[in-house]
């Protein structure tokens, strides 16, 4: 009963943070906090530090990315490829917009791309819905493959504190493949989702009005007739470099340095605190090569968008390692048992979680550390990863509402019944099928 009476608060604090928001998420979770110590009397549990203090290090390179124009450029040549192959629209930009993801970490690059999409899709008089709608999602999915994101450098975190010693690549190299050909099967049935625009007769009826066709077909702001500064191009490219130093130590660890252990055995130094000191040495290198204000980093929508996830994971995680190491006996027997017998119980899961937060890094912090606690084996969970994305279940993500405001047609839109939005099919086809390709490619190289 006292188990149970403890799940109903962190139920609850979750439902009520949720409506606040990020940051608003992380301080409700305190309120759970305080009743399971000195109502329930838990034992406190351990606030995940190594892991927030390499989403720290991450979003503030993120930042400088932004602030000095690097993200810009990326931006510029997705929209030069869309341009060049419009016809193909549907299919490139749901996989356009989840590479800039994993490159950059964030999925809210995918607010400049909106616009464009759009324009390129409505003058080839090609349904807007099917590549709007798709790519927003696909935006959403590139976080559970991306280096540089906080779901990704959570999982690196909280994989290294249980002494499990898998490599980012190792991560990558089912990441990677899970979620991109989730995306690409999803883009191949949208390619003719909806009716076409001539044979629409909701749409025929909207545009009869001179002004509504004159909205609907207007001009989109475009970066390509724009010149962009050299350093603009600098810091993008010491942001890749930066990657890819992070990627080679991963994965090869002879070339990090080696100390003592309490017990005197040469140990690799851990690769959390490698990311750390590599993206603040990359944030570093950009501000003295490129001259950025380092004030203006903290305006910037990445950097404030990186921080209120560090602030929910901080509240989040804490709160949930309380609860369930409260019941750990118990997890251990049930979900156990429960995994042996039903592999995709801990998919379902993480998918649900996710929705209830509205975030794969909350939902990854409360799910991944129980997991491992539990003796879950760490293949599985990797297998698994695509299933921390669920949160397009219901149409209520900014990115997703930010799609239906974007496309002036009218055709991206919510459902008479909520549930039957643009988004719900082409999500879950990402999800179930990464999570198969995820599966089969975990179980075939780790």
């Amino acid at each position: 009963m006292e188990m149970f009476a403890g799940f109903v608060v962190l139920l609850l604090c979750l439902l009520i943070g949720v409506r606040h928001g990020g940051i608003g998420l992380a301080v409700i979770s305190g309120i759970g906090l305080v009743i399971f110590t000195f109502v329930f009397g838990y034992k406190p549990g351990t606030p995940p530090i190594g892991v927030m203090l390499t989403i720290l290090a991450v979003v503030t390179c993120a930042g400088f990315l932004q602030t000095s124009g690097g993200l810009t450029v990326m931006l510029k040549y997705a929209e030069k490829f869309l341009r060049n192959n419009p016809k193909q629209i549907t299919i490139f930009a749901p996989l356009t917009t989840w590479f800039l993801t994993v490159l950059c970490g964030t999925g809210h690059v995918v607010y400049t791309m909106f616009p464009i999409i759009y324009d390129i899709a409505i003058k080839q008089n090609i349904r807007p819905e099917r590549p709007m709608a798709v790519a927003s999602v696909a935006s959403q999915a590139g976080i559970c493959a991306s280096p540089v994101s906080v779901a990704i450098v959570s999982i690196v975190g909280f994989m290294h504190g249980a002494g499990y010693n898998y490599t980012v690549l190792q991560l990558l190299a089912v990441a990677i493949p899970a979620t991109g050909l989730g995306v690409f099967f999803a883009a191949l049935w949208s390619y003719k989702r909806g009716k076409e625009l001539s044979e629409d007769p909701e749409f025929q009826a909207f545009i009869a009005d001179p002004a509504n066709k004159e909205y609907v077909y207007g001009e989109s702001e475009s970066l390509m007739d724009k010149e962009l500064p050299p350093s603009y191009y600098h810091a993008m490219y010491i942001f890749f470099l930066g990657i890819f130093v992070i990627a080679m130590l991963g994965n090869f660890p002879d070339l990090l340095p080696h100390f003592p252990d309490a017990k005197g055995v040469m140990k690799a130094i851990s690769m959390t605190d490698v990311i750390q000191m590599v993206m603040l040495m990359v944030a570093a290198t950009i501000l003295v090569v490129c001259k950025v204000k380092a004030k203006d980093v903290g305006n910037s929508q990445v950097f404030k968008s990186g921080v209120v996830a560090l602030v929910s994971v901080y509240g989040v995680a804490w709160m949930a390692n309380t609860y369930f190491s409260a019941h750990m006996a118990f997890l251990k027997d049930f979900l156990g048992n429960a995994v042996a017998t039903y592999p995709w119980a801990y998919a379902v899961l993480a998918f649900l979680t996710s929705k209830l937060v509205n975030s794969q890094a909350a939902a990854i912090a409360i799910v991944f550390p129980m997991a491992l606690s539990v003796g879950m084996d760490p293949v599985l969970l990797m297998s698994f990863i695509s299933a921390c994305y669920g949160y397009f279940f219901l149409p209520t993500y900014p990115s997703d509402l930010a799609c239906i405001g974007f496309d002036r047609s009218g055709t991206t839109k919510i459902g008479k019944y909520i549930l039957n939005h643009s988004f719900m099919i082409p999500g879950l086809i990402i999800v179930i099928s990464g999570c198969c390709v995820g599966f089969v490619v975990a179980h075939a190289i780790l």
